[in-house]
């Protein structure tokens, strides 16, 4: 099975004044409005950033739940936010880390099967696959 998924992003103007519009194929983002405002200094809008981080946090709480299937648990709840590090570097910005925070409820789980699964999803979840940075996982069982 191949899934291909696209996004976009239009950009008119220079770096610091510029603005851009990123949009999505299903729609969830239509022309959603970002810039170096909202990427460096905190004004509203977007930023690829945390598109990452809603990606890896969604990407890895679904592999959780798959895994979690395949042992015969599931969980009642599951809430992971996802922080990614922009940070600059010698040859100019890169992503150095991702830290991915969960708390999960999982019926029937021990802290040894818990975490061994949590570090299964953390391995093979598709878009942790795809990033080169560091990606680091606090996770607690909620009993």
């Amino acid at each position: 099975m191949k899934i291909v998924r696209t996004g976009s992003a239009a950009w008119q103007g220079d770096i610091k004044d510029g603005k851009g519009a990123i949009s999505t194929q299903s729609g969830a983002l239509q022309t959603y409005p970002y810039g170096f405002s909202s990427r460096f200094d905190g004004l509203p809008g977007t930023n690829p950033e945390e598109l990452i981080a809603a990606a890896h946090a969604g990407c890895f709480t679904m592999a959780l739940s798959l895994i979690l299937g395949e042992a015969k648990l599931t969980a009642t709840q599951m809430a992971t936010v996802a922080e990614v590090t922009l940070e600059s570097v010698a040859a100019g910005f890169a992503i150095t880390a991702v830290h991915l925070r969960l708390k999960a409820t999982v019926p029937g789980a021990d802290q040894a099967t818990f975490d061994a699964l949590v570090a299964a999803a953390k391995a093979n979840c598709p878009v942790s696959k795809v990033l080169n940075a560091s990606i680091t996982l606090d996770a607690e069982l909620v009993t």
